[in-house]
């Protein structure tokens, strides 16, 4: 790279434009930049900054661009002319300014400018000349920083040579020399490597995490699964860092405990079950032998009463039969006939009572329950088969609760291993869901403050459109009263040129109106004459002195009406210039589109902050929820395992139940459909009983009817009519004492029948039963049952279970053997990339490795420089020995005196030393880095102050190396105001400071 020409318009210090001929300073190779502090000598390097990057250098980037000297209406504008790669070209840059109107008042933004030109020999009509190449800033940079082969950063360091950060750099820590080196060799790639080793090394450590917490969860799946038994096992329980295989044996002693208890749980329940099945067929023989023992005692009392009852109802019986005497003697016939009918009637309701018997009794469980019993004893049998029936209604009613009740449980419990399920996947998206609202809050803070400032802007924009509108309306204003001015001066134009008009006229004719005012006899106000022999008569179109005095007024109410209009006029002009002076020159459509980009940039920003107090309780209700699933994961694991003991309760219960239930129903669907069949088939029995009982009594009148009849004749059975008539009863009186000694002797006969039954004669003879102590002896052998069995199940459960969580421990530890390696290789890695005292003995990181060689090569380049600086006594080496505390090794520097032969730290130079050590160290990172960038060349370069600190002999070594850089046609320019330096170098630039800018001068050394 070699300077030509720079030109600078209203830049930094400069008001107007200064032209510096780099041709000129750098033919004797080295030239000096001097002039007063303040002046803007380092001004003159911005500008060579600014030509090829578009931005000043680093320290002073803030300072802006502009020349606070400059007129208004320069453009600043900074041009360089310089030879890249081999390819003359010409920069142009102008940084965004605001500048006059071309019309109007007020000021317009102007946009920054960027031009590139190449000098070609060909530029058009066979004529050398410059040659466009791009307009595009981007493509500008883009084509300016492939020729320079270096960024920003690197040109500042490596040409421009700022002795203050060198000296800095010379005796800086290894973090800061690393950030300048990094910057300059690029070397965050290395950095990029790190992070993406100590990103991989969390990825692994999470998977690790994720797999120690599967096996901690197994674990607790294994402990909760082995319930109490987990308590003997207790002191062998693995520890959260466990390995898998410690998890793995330690699950095996757990199912090993759970299969011996299987064992021993199985025998208890065989001996409880036929303890059970003890207990119940002593309590059915029990409950068979109390009921015959009450049906034999209820018999004997039913026979004693109805014995009493026959004997009080002899003389009841006397009377009837007198009575039946007496009615047989006098409708004798008629009671015949009677009998007759209620015989045959008794006879049929005695059949159909029989044929509905004997079809409910051919059902195969009547059968088999009844046999070949006679109505009497199926009736006794019948009511027994009822009782024992409710009984087991009351079990079926039972049954059907527990059904009921363990649909609720199994319910209940899916519930709540639905809700676990959910609770658990909710907690592993936890962080997903944080990490996401966590990002979006910060953008939605951002935002809010964004808003702000977009709504300055806005309020801002608002005002300035409301300023164009009314400026655009002013104008409309502003042309319709223009107009009307123009109207209004030509309306009082005519009005006073039609008053001077008539005036004229009036004047004209003022003989006739004068004339009109005379009188005979009067003298004339003209002549005096009180003759008037030839009156002048008045025109066809006579002015009078009203129309005159009329045409006046018109005249002074147009001209009011234009002095009103050229009032509003100014006024309006006033208004109109105000309101564009408002709107900063801009259009009502500019400043439109303007509000409209910053209303959809402020509605993106407000439809993202308005998040923002969402997003906080979105967080703190997430925080909530992951505390409340918690809880909730806790409680439904609880609840699980108190709803499935109860289960397994109900399970036990229902199996008891529904054995006794389906003895009890058979074949019937359900035992209240027996119970009702066996009502249906009592009432028939008994219905049978009452008719055949009905038949035997009207069989019995009708035998007494005959009898009668047929002793009728001989036997008239009375003494005389009044022992008839006192023998005699009524009808209703009759048959209600037949009926009574019918049921009486029907009840005697039943009750004779049931004490004559062998079984309750048999029963009546043993002791007395105790149902109540049976059923409560069958009672304990059940519950005894179903303890047996829910710690049976519980222990084949158990068993089950831990198989289950074996085999899933048995592939996990296959799965999480891989991770583990993999975790252990990148950690190490990892390790040793960050430096890491563990891995890595020099505790030196990846970039920090990769800086140090480029140290090294620095170190050496610097040295060659610094030899001859020094007279022969210093030299730079890079160390990468050991540092104190937890810094990062292999980035020191130390200088090495050959007059001492020892090795000492940087800091101990004087400084005069640290100055030429330090521009040794600037020109040798310059060498590497110009080497690193391809080789590019830097035939110019500068180097801004630092001498002041040199006695006259080291001055004259370090102009010597300065000279020598001249060997290969390289140009170096001093920046410094140091007078010994004027003598020294011929080609110089003063810049001279002013009090409205400053100015820059071609001197040599005889001016100086």
């Amino acid at each position: 790279m070699r300077l030509h020409q720079l030109t600078v318009t209203a830049f930094g210090p400069f008001a107007s434009t200064e032209r510096i001929d780099f041709d000129r300073l750098t033919a004797s190779g080295l030239f000096l930049l001097r002039g007063a502090t303040g002046a803007g000598k380092s001004s003159v390097l911005d500008a060579v900054c600014y030509a090829l990057y578009g931005e000043l250098p680093g320290s002073r980037r803030s300072n802006g661009v502009r020349s606070d000297h400059a007129d208004q209406g320069r453009r600043t504008e900074v041009v360089l002319e310089a030879t890249l790669g081999g390819r003359r070209l010409e920069i142009t840059r102008s940084p965004e300014q605001l500048r006059p109107k071309k019309t109007g008042t007020g000021l317009t933004k102007d946009k920054a400018q960027t031009l590139l030109r190449e000098w070609a020999a060909d530029a058009g009509e066979g004529e050398p000349g410059w040659v466009a190449v791009s307009r595009s800033h981007q493509e500008a940079g883009e084509e300016l920083t492939r020729l320079l082969g270096m960024s920003r950063d690197q040109f500042c360091q490596v040409v421009l040579l700022p002795q203050g950060d060198f000296a800095r750099f010379l005796r800086a820590d290894s973090k800061q020399r690393a950030d300048l080196l990094g910057k300059l060799f690029d070397t965050g790639r290395f950095d990029q490597l790190e992070r993406w080793t100590a990103e991989r090394r969390l990825r692994q450590e999470h998977e690790v995490q994720a797999g120690r917490q599967k096996l901690r969860d197994l674990a607790a799946r294994a402990e909760e699964a082995a319930g109490p038994l987990a308590a003997d096992a207790a002191a062998h329980r693995p520890d959260e860092n466990a390995s898998a295989a410690d998890v793995l044996a330690w699950a095996a002693m757990l199912r090993g405990t759970a299969a011996e208890r299987v064992t021993a749980t199985a025998l208890a329940l065989e001996s409880a079950e036929s303890a059970r099945t003890r207990a119940r067929t002593h309590l059915d023989a029990q409950r068979t032998l109390a009921d015959r023992q009450h049906r034999h005692r209820s018999a004997q009392q039913d026979h004693l009463r109805l014995a009493d009852a026959d004997r009080e109802s002899a003389p009841d019986r006397a009377r009837l039969r007198l009575a039946l005497a007496a009615g047989a003697l006098s409708p004798l016939r008629t009671l015949h006939q009677g009998a007759l009918a209620a015989h045959a009637a008794a006879t049929a309701a005695e059949s159909a009572h029989r044929a509905t018997l004997t079809a409910r009794a051919a059902a195969p469980w009547a059968v088999q329950l009844l046999g070949d019993l006679e109505p009497t004893a199926a009736e006794r049998t019948l009511r027994a088969e009822a009782t024992r029936l409710a009984e087991a209604r009351a079990d079926e009613q039972r049954h059907s609760r527990l059904l009921v009740e363990r649909g609720e449980l199994a319910a209940e419990q899916k519930r709540a291993d639905d809700l676990a399920e959910e609770s658990q996947d909710w907690l592993s998206g936890f962080d997903d869901q944080l990490k996401q609202l966590t990002v979006d809050l910060d953008a939605a803070r951002d935002a809010h403050a964004l808003l702000a400032r977009l709504d300055s802007r806005n309020q801002e924009l608002t005002v300035r459109q409301d300023a164009a509108r009314r400026h655009h309306s002013l104008r409309a204003a502003l042309s319709a009263t223009e107009a009307q001015v123009r109207t209004l001066t030509d309306a009082a134009l005519d009005a006073r040129a039609r008053t001077l008009d008539l005036q004229e006229r009036r004047l004209a004719g003022m003989a006739a109106e004068l004339a009109a005012q005379l009188a005979d006899g009067e003298p004339c106000r003209v002549c005096g004459s009180p003759e008037h022999p030839a009156p002048a008569r008045p025109s066809a179109d006579q002015v009078t002195a009203a129309d005159e005095q009329r045409a006046r007024a018109a005249q002074h109410a147009a001209e009011a009406e234009l002095d009103a209009a050229e009032h509003r006029l100014g006024a309006l002009q006033v208004d109109a210039a105000a309101a564009e002076t408002a709107a900063a020159g801009r259009s009502v459509a500019e400043l439109t589109a303007a509000l409209d980009e910053l209303t959809a940039e402020r509605r993106e920003a407000l439809h993202t902050a308005e998040r923002l107090v969402p997003l906080g309780q979105q967080v703190e209700r997430l925080e909530q929820e992951r505390r409340a699933r918690h809880e909730r994961l806790r409680q439904a694991g609880e609840r699980g395992a108190v709803l499935a003991d109860r289960l397994g309760t109900v399970a036990a219960e229902l199996d008891t139940l529904a054995g006794r239930i389906a003895a009890a129903r058979g074949d019937a669907p359900s035992v209240a459909a027996r119970a009702a069949a066996v009502d249906a088939l009592a009432a028939a029995v008994t219905a049978v009983l009452d008719a055949a009982r009905t038949t035997a009594g009207t069989t019995h009148r009708l035998a007494e009817a005959t009898d009668a009849l047929e002793r009728a004749a001989a036997d008239a059975g009375f003494a005389d009519l009044s022992a008839l008539a006192a023998a005699e009863l009524p009808a209703h009186r009759r048959e209600a004492l037949q009926r009574q000694f019918e049921q009486l002797d029907a009840a005697l006969e039943q009750a004779a029948a049931r004490l004559a039954d062998p079984e309750l004669r048999a029963a009546a003879e043993l002791p007395s039963a105790d149902p109540e102590f049976a059923h409560a002896a069958e009672e304990h052998a059940t519950a005894v049952l179903r303890a047996a069995d829910t710690a049976h199940r519980t222990a084949d459960d158990r068993v089950a279970a831990l198989a289950r969580i074996t085999r899933d421990l048995t592939a996990l530890a296959d799965a999480f053997a891989p991770v583990l390696d993999a975790y252990a290789r990148i950690s190490r890695l990892a390790a040793l990339l960050a430096g890491a005292p563990a891995e890595n003995a020099l505790r030196m990181r990846l970039e920090s490795y990769v800086l140090a060689a480029r140290l090294e090569q620095v170190a050496a380049a610097a040295s060659q420089r610094l030899l001859k600086m020094s007279g022969g006594r210093y030299t730079l080496v890079h160390s990468d020995g050991l540092v104190s505390g937890t810094k990062r090794s292999g980035l020191s520097l130390h200088v090495v005196d050959a007059w001492t032969g020892r090795e000492r730290d940087t800091a101990t130079l004087s400084g005069g030393e640290s100055f030429f050590a330090s521009l040794a160290l600037a020109l040798g990172l310059a060498d590497v880095v110009t080497d690193e960038a391809g080789g590019m060349p830097l035939d110019t370069l500068f180097i801004d102050e630092g001498f002041g600190t040199l006695d006259e002999n080291t001055l004259e070594e370090v102009m010597d190396v300065l000279d020598s850089l001249r060997e290969r046609d390289r140009a170096v320019g001093i920046v410094s105001h140091v007078a010994d330096l004027r003598t020294r170098i011929p080609a110089q630039l003063l810049v001279r400071k002013h009090r409205h800018g400053s100015t820059v001068h071609h001197t040599t050394r005889d001016d100086a």
